[in-house]
């Protein structure tokens, strides 16, 4: 039985009780989430060393860090490394994107070699495969997408984006309305040349059935991902990304109904103002289903400087209701991250998920911040350190200068906190 259906049933999964423990809440606070559809728990009944964690309403806000070759560059080593950077930085699940060497491979290594839920996008594999076989994207089958789809279920993949709601009818509103970067989601775009040159429905449209019953077989979570996604922020929050996540909508329900876990993914590119309209639009359209954002970015004109954009409109995703963060590094747009940008991402992604998690009231998260609080008031670089989430940065930083007193060396003699504790113990010795 799936997770989705064990709560259901009013049964406790041991994954259901290891997220509760690790969260700080009631097992039945997180059972009753997964069977309302509010909290999803990514784990395939393959991934047998996987230590699940839950997405979704009441729990701490998650970080993806997304990792994989491309054609130009990458194999296992590369790969792996970054999956071990990914995990020492905190990230809570990674998603295998591999479009280069050998896809299945480097994913299969990568499962077992991880403890955190593994993400891959099926259509990526299957569209190169057809390159290799047809010499053309857009003469894959159906069959070969559906296998890329099996395949990836039966190594043990936690959670796969699939872009269901990429409709005729959302390629239609893109015709009609024209957009400055038209599509940037690469599956979605592997779809909709797919769709134009067979002047056919979107294949996992027209068999959800089929995507739904290998889903439940071994207990995959779907990622219902967002193909037509704004890139950039002319194109936010317009009628072709509106379509789709109508169609979404449709679809969390189907899979709810067949017992299988879903969560929706968003933007992209988004103006500040446009976020917590649009985390409200997906909780409203699709019944509270966990939300997964990719930044969202800002701004469009930071080049180098994206996982700082994309903490930015994470925070303000995730304090408006969106449950999972999918991190940004510094080489978006620019090039493939490597595992400097990878740590860089993450613990972007983290801050903003944190302060994020302050707002929303989840358990644990204001204190950790008192805790750093009480250290700095007492100086106590040690312990500074190990409540930060970089403990490594924040000793190295401190100690690039040495200071005169106990105080660090930006204040030197003359640290504010010091002299007045100083000065309240004299004036209290008086009294």
């Amino acid at each position: 039985m799936t997770q989705l259906e064990l709560a259901r049933e009013g049964k406790i999964s041991p994954q259901m009780t290891l997220v509760a423990e690790d969260e700080g809440v009631e097992a039945e606070f997180v059972r009753r989430g997964v069977a309302e559809g509010t909290i999803v728990i990514p784990a395939n009944i393959k991934h047998k060393n996987l230590v699940p964690c839950g997405i979704g309403q009441g729990l701490k806000t998650k970080v993806n860090a997304n990792i994989g070759t491309s054609s130009d560059f990458g194999d296992i080593d590369t790969e792996q490394e970054k999956l071990k950077v990914a995990a020492e930085s905190g990230a809570d699940t990674v998603m295998d994107l591999s479009t280069g060497g050998d896809i299945s491979a480097i994913r299969r290594a990568i499962i077992a070699a991880s403890t955190l839920p593994i993400g891959t996008v099926p259509v990526y594999q299957a569209g190169i495969e057809a390159i290799a076989h047809h010499n053309a994207i857009v003469k894959m089958t159906v069959e070969e997408l559906f296998s890329a789809i099996e395949e990836h279920a039966r190594d043990g993949v936690d959670f796969m984006t699939v872009h269901c709601g990429v409709t005729r009818a959302a390629v239609d509103r893109l015709r009609q309305q024209g957009r400055v970067a038209d599509v940037v989601s690469r599956g979605g775009a592997f779809l909709i040349g797919w769709m134009l040159h067979n002047d056919c429905e979107n294949p996992l449209y027209e068999n959800y059935d089929r995507l739904l019953e290998i889903a439940k077989e071994f207990d995959v979570t779907l990622s219902l991902g967002d193909g037509m996604r704004p890139g950039c922020l002319a194109d936010a929050t317009d009628q072709a990304q509106i379509e789709e996540l109508l169609a979404i909508g449709e679809l969390v329900n189907r899979a709810r109904q067949a017992g299988v876990q879903a969560m929706v993914e968003g933007p992209g590119h988004l103006p500040l103002n446009h976020i917590e309209a649009n985390v409200k639009l997906e909780k409203a359209i699709c019944k509270g289903a966990p939300f997964y954002v990719l930044g969202p970015l800002v701004t469009d004109i930071a080049a180098g400087y994206d996982h700082i954009t994309g903490a930015i409109g994470g925070a303000i995703a995730a304090a408006a209701g969106a449950d999972f963060l999918c991190y940004v590094t510094p080489a978006e747009h620019l090039s493939l991250p490597d595992p400097e940008d990878v740590r860089q991402g993450v613990i972007a992604s983290r801050i903003a998920a944190h302060a994020a998690d302050i707002v929303k009231g989840v358990k644990g998260a204001a204190e950790q911040d008192r805790k750093m609080a009480i250290a700095r008031k007492k100086l106590d670089w040690k312990e500074q350190a190990r409540l930060s989430l970089d403990p490594a940065l924040a000793r190295q930083v401190h100690g690039k200068h040495a200071s005169s007193g106990s105080a660090c060396s930006m204040c030197g003699q003359f640290c504010a906190m010091e002299l007045v504790e100083k000065y309240l113990n004299i004036t209290a010795i008086k009294c």
